[in-house]
């Protein structure tokens, strides 16, 4: 592992425009805190964050429901995201990171805690890889749940695509696909993500750590062209997420209400807002109206 490990700005500003109600962070992870659940540097790294102080950065930007990422190999069940689950009063759902066999042995116990999800990935250490697509994909489908694709790189989709095209489970592209800005709009990769998300309706993308992804940094101006063009593209098949606390980043974190406010312009209309923020987001992760009653903890 390198030694980034990064933490969020523990200040979040309030959103100039108020994200409509159920609104869902799709992206984030929960490394802590430590005390409770001791983390081993070889199987991964992060900041020691807990779910209270999460909770805090989403009452503040106004973030009713959240997604967890499994953040570290426990070779099973991530008891840090069992553990905010529980005390979310069916505000968070999770996503697991497992192979076939480990997520049938635990599928059981993963419905029940609301888990919607598993993650592939070719960057991360030690992850589950993409060769394990088409193994994982039926059992997904056949549960509802939804494959969450974690790339290195966005040209990997031109290889990647017809795998894809031949599924019928939901498919979840993270982080835009891993387009950069110095791969430019007419890369190969973004636009066989555009033409997945165009041509297919299992296909979706995770508007999310366009921050990491940026050539100019702050403001990331540089990232509208992409971001607006998935959003042209299928404003039905698209998700928004922090990537809070901001790992392990080789650029500076940005203020998750900056990023927020950022998206909702590049949204431009309330519609397409809440159709991001709140319907596709309750679709794909299987949220529902009354399971979010009562206090988050």
């Amino acid at each position: 592992m390198t030694e980034l490990i990064n933490g969020p700005d523990w200040h979040p500003k309030r959103p100039q425009t108020t994200p409509p109600p159920l609104s869902c962070d799709t992206h984030a992870h929960l490394y802590g805190p430590f005390e409770r659940f001791p983390i081993d540097p070889a199987k991964s790294n992060g900041p020691d964050t807990s779910y209270e102080q999460y909770k805090e950065m989403l009452d503040v930007l106004g973030i009713e429901r959240a997604v967890l990422v499994q953040a570290r190999d426990y070779g099973g069940i991530d008891p840090v995201t069992v553990d905010a689950i529980l005390k979310s009063a069916g505000r968070v759902r999770g996503v697991a990171a497992m192979s076939r066999e480990a997520l049938k042995k635990n599928l059981n116990f993963l419905i029940d805690n609301n888990f919607c999800g598993v993650r592939l990935s070719s960057f991360s250490p030690g992850a589950v890889r993409l060769d394990e697509l088409e193994t994982i994909a039926p059992l997904i489908k056949e549960i509802g749940w939804v494959v969450l694709i974690h790339l290195t790189d966005v040209e990997e989709l031109v290889d990647l695509a017809p795998r894809v095209r031949s599924l019928s489970a939901n498919i979840l592209f993270d982080h835009l696909g891993r387009v950069r800005t110095r791969d430019g709009m007419e890369s190969p990769g973004f636009q066989a993500l555009l033409a997945l998300l165009r041509e297919t309706d299992h296909c979706w993308a995770k508007i999310c750590s366009w921050y990491r992804l940026s050539s100019a940094g702050a403001p990331y101006e540089d990232m509208t062209p992409f971001a607006q063009s998935l959003i042209e593209t299928r404003p039905d098949r698209l998700v928004w997420g922090t990537n809070w606390p901001h790992p392990n980043s080789a650029v500076p974190i940005p203020n998750d209400g900056d990023l927020l406010d950022q998206f909702m312009d590049w949204a431009g209309n309330p519609q397409t807002q809440r159709q991001v923020l709140v319907d596709n987001p309750a679709y794909l992760f299987g949220f529902n109206d009354t399971a979010i009653k009562g206090a988050w903890f």
